[in-house]
């Protein structure tokens, strides 16, 4: 069996087991594969060269190329959304807010609110900070 074939062989066994791991670094040891079976079809070389063209190339795509298509592929960060996106933001108090309840103006809606200190109290026009959600009820601390 010809080496060409051979390195085609594993370019293809690389490229196939690849898809199991979906992090590319077989996909570019797969490409290194590939261009020492072009290598050796084209030219022909000693086996040992065909193995320093696998071994150039596939440090230079895992070097130059791996990184980008990493980068690509990743997806950016997802901004949070419903609740969790509340966390950390200012409300203005409506009605007193003390551990008995109370109401807050958070980003233009009505919340009904309780203090993170059971001790704590907020007075009307006071900015707290939401700290969390629980339920229906903002859970409130100074505003810094």
């Amino acid at each position: 069996m010809p080496a060409a074939v051979i390195w085609l062989i594993g370019a293809l066994v690389l490229a196939g087991a690849e898809m199991l791991t979906g992090d590319l670094f077989l996909l570019m040891i797969a490409g290194g594969a590939l261009a020492a079976a072009g290598s050796s079809a084209l030219i022909d070389w000693p086996i040992w060269a065909d193995g320093i063209v696998f071994l150039v190339v596939s440090v230079l795509l895992l070097a130059l190329v791996r990184p980008s298509l990493r980068r690509k592929m990743t997806p950016n960060a997802v901004p949070e959304t419903g609740i969790e996106a509340l966390s950390g933001r200012p409300a203005l108090v409506l009605e007193q807010v003390s551990r008995h309840g109370g109401r807050i103006k958070l980003d233009g809606e009505i919340w009904t609110a309780r203090p993170l200190a059971d001790n704590d109290t907020f007075e009307p026009g006071a900015e707290v900070t939401v700290i969390t959600i629980d339920g229906a009820t903002a859970v409130v601390g100074l505003h810094h």
